[in-house]
């Protein structure tokens, strides 16, 4: 996101409007308690600041950052107006990692000022502020109406706070999920209901915990105890942001050994450079349509990301070979599964990921690889990454094959279902890309097929009609090896044509057959 399209730039720009429009009340309103404002202010400033400034070697921890319950605080004490500028200082203060660094700061002020102006309006309809109106030091309220004065009467007035402030609380997720779905789409063309869904459901719980804390520096800071106890809420909340911060350098140590292993694969193999991230990509798509819950789907793209990675003990010449494999060659390749399962064994993060990296090649028939599973027996996530493995070394250039059709490769997934792969999860594939479309988050060449939603509807249709009746075994295969992906207005017969493929997507060796070795693999096999 280093240039913003147009769109991206508008959406920034029209957020920077809005969260003007919701604070400037508050510069013009008598009635605004600046007291309360300049302390909270301050305060989330200072959160941030803490982690900004730090020295290299004592820095804060990461989870310190976004330190939500001051601005939630600000919710339930203040006018909206007033709250949404609490929530600007510290937004602008923010660690901001990737580039540009100015518009991002801008971008995070903005949300966070129009989410907290929203929330302090549910809030305040909820009846909110009346539950925690009170005569409390620091809070500006002429006067006050509430029980501040008396902890006991505080206590019984207590649960009616608990569904305003829970409300605030959600809103204010609500919205900066909204709001971050919409740049995610408009910067970077992601589609903006997948993004507001894997945003919404990482988010609200801590949201949620956050407003929780953000209601106990508000009671406090009304009850006779007044603003330095307020502010002892922020230390268990620091603890909690430690242990959280420590979970997140942890997952961030995760993905930088993931990282590290895919980046070893694609510089050892030239022709499936990104092959790794669309495999992860069209398991996740595959594992979301089969409705699995969102931590077992991470999993199903990590195994995805790394069920290659055991090409790291294969030869180079023979993974960047272009002529036929001899049988001695294509019995070392077929290693490649147990040499990845002994690599990531020991990798406890990984858990069932690693079964899917073991028998990926494992056939429905049971006539493949390394053990001869069948059916049932092969591990669920390995029957996901061998239908996404497929699908995208058909739909990319290899050294021994080009790069065919979305729609030639779902059919030809159709036709092998049942003999190669799960029926089930060749449905889910044809279903997912119907739907959302076919968008690879990584391209090697530019013969990978990029297909939209719409499109991919008709696609879907093809592959789901399957071959014609009456049609050889052999006729989808022969059909999709013979035809290569071109650009806009190249003719077919311009195209050089690929050797046939034997019967069966993947036509990989059965372990213990008699036959000789195929002339070249089919796609998924090496």
């Amino acid at each position: 996101m280093r240039a913003l399209p147009p769109t991206a730039r508008a959406f920034v720009l029209a957020a920077v409007l809005a969260a003007a429009a919701c604070a400037a009340p508050a510069l013009t309103d008598p009635a605004t308690p600046w007291t309360a404002v300049v302390v909270l202010a301050a305060l989330y400033l200072g959160c941030e600041l803490v982690r900004v400034l730090a020295p290299t070697d004592r820095r804060a921890p990461d989870g310190l950052g976004c330190f939500f319950p001051v601005v939630m605080a600000a919710v339930f004490l203040l006018p909206p107006a007033a709250a949404a500028l609490v929530a600007v200082p510290g937004a602008l203060a923010q660690t901001v990692v990737q580039r540009p660094a100015g518009v991002r700061r801008v971008w995070h002020a903005a949300q966070q000022a129009v989410a907290a102006h929203l929330a302090g309006r549910v809030h305040g309809l909820l009846g909110g502020r009346g539950a925690t109106a009170g005569p409390g030091p620091g809070s500006g309220a002429p006067g006050g109406t509430g029980h501040g004065a008396d902890p006991a009467l505080w206590v019984a007035d207590f649960p009616s706070v608990l569904l305003p402030a829970a409300a605030a609380a959600v809103v204010f997720c609500l919205v900066l999920t909204a709001l971050d779905a919409g740049i995610l789409a408009a910067a970077e063309g992601r589609p903006a209901a997948d993004a507001r869904h894997g945003l919404l459901t990482r988010s609200l719980a801590p949201h949620c915990v956050h407003g929780l804390a953000g209601l106990m520096m508000a009671v406090m800071w009304r009850s006779p105890y007044g603003i330095p106890a307020a502010l002892l809420v922020l230390l268990p909340m620091y603890v909690s942001c430690w242990v959280f911060a420590q979970y997140h350098r942890e997952r961030a140590a995760h993905r930088a050994t993931i990282r590290a292993l895919v980046q070893a694969v694609d510089i050892k193999d030239r022709y499936t450079r990104g092959h790794s991230e669309r495999v992860g990509q069209a398991s996740a798509m595959i594992a979301r349509e089969l409705g699995m819950a969102d931590d077992r789907l991470e999993v199903v793209r990590i195994a995805g990301i790394l069920h290659d990675v055991g090409k790291l003990g294969v030869p180079t010449r023979l993974l960047r070979k272009d002529g036929p494999l001899t049988p001695e060659e294509r019995r070392v390749i077929e290693l490649h599964p147990e040499y990845g399962h002994e690599m990531v064994r020991g990798i406890g993060f990984l858990g069932e990921a690693r079964s899917a990296i073991l028998h990926h090649h494992e056939r429905v028939d049971g006539s493949g690889y390394p053990y001869g599973l069948s059916g049932e027996q092969i591990p669920v996530l390995a029957r996901v990454v061998a239908v996404a493995d497929s699908f995208d070394a058909m739909t990319s250039t290899r050294s021994y094959s080009r790069a065919r059709p979305v729609e030639v490769a779902l059919t030809e997934l159709e036709r092998c279902a049942g003999a190669q792969f799960d029926p089930a999860m060749v449905r889910a594939l044809v279903t997912a890309i119907g739907r959302h479309g076919w968008h690879p988050v990584v391209t090697s060449d530019d013969d990978l097929q990029v297909i939209g939603a719409g499109a991919a509807a008709s696609t879907a249709a093809t592959a789901a009609a399957g071959k014609p009746a009456g049609a050889p075994a052999g006729a989808a295969a022969g059909a999709a090896a013979g035809t290569a992906a071109a650009p806009a207005g190249t003719p077919a017969a311009a195209l050089p044509a690929v050797p046939a493929q034997p019967p069966g997507l993947a036509a990989d060796r059965p372990r213990g057959g008699g036959g000789p070795a195929p002339e070249r693999p089919a796609p998924g096999s090496r």
